[in-house]
């Protein structure tokens, strides 16, 4: 990949909330975590398991295990994300640096994806009981992915946009 295309794809990327019905198929979620596994982590911990759902009822439900998660019902897949239960501070940065990786990927892929956090820590242990997640795994966040649809309109619930560089960067002369 070529910087400029890199740096489009990261600068680019909306997160996609409606999607078609079209179905992702099965190769291609495989080729998402895939990309995904050869993310770094903390002493290459690897503190992640991904579980693709593409089940109506299962999506529905998802969709209702966090506060801004409801694309997930609509979408033709979710992406769950177990983080391992292993009592580290770094496995949640481990995590987010996974999912940007999956978000790329998909993106590369020609899907629209939206990430969610499942919470609180009740929904957590639903989400681990309907999806059968095994002991020690926990999760707490979801992709929604699928074929970009009509985009979403009406009054946005987030602030878009981003702080200018100015506002962020400072650098120390000492």
């Amino acid at each position: 990949m070529e910087a400029l295309e890199l740096i489009r794809s990261l600068t680019a990327r909306p997160a996609v909330r409606s999607f078609t019905d079209r179905a992702v198929p099965s190769e291609m979620l495989a080729q998402i975590a895939d990309i995904a596994r050869w993310t770094g982590s903390a002493r290459n911990r690897q503190p992640w398991r991904f579980i693709a759902v593409q089940d109506r009822a299962h999506l529905e439900k998802l969709g209702t295990l966090g506060a801004y998660a409801q694309h997930i019902a609509s979408a033709p897949c979710a992406l769950v994300l177990l983080s391992a239960d292993n009592g580290f501070q770094d496995t949640e940065f481990d995590l987010g640096k996974v999912s940007q990786s999956a978000i790329l990927a998909a993106t590369a892929l020609g899907l629209g994806s939206c990430l969610a956090t499942i919470y609180p820590d009740d929904n957590v242990a639903q989400a681990a009981r309907l999806l059968q997640v095994e002991p020690g795994w926990l999760p707490h966040h979801a992709i929604s992915i699928g074929y970009p649809g009509t985009p979403m309109t009406g009054s946005r619930a987030i602030v878009s946009g981003r702080l200018p560089v100015e506002k962020l960067l400072s650098i120390h002369r000492p």
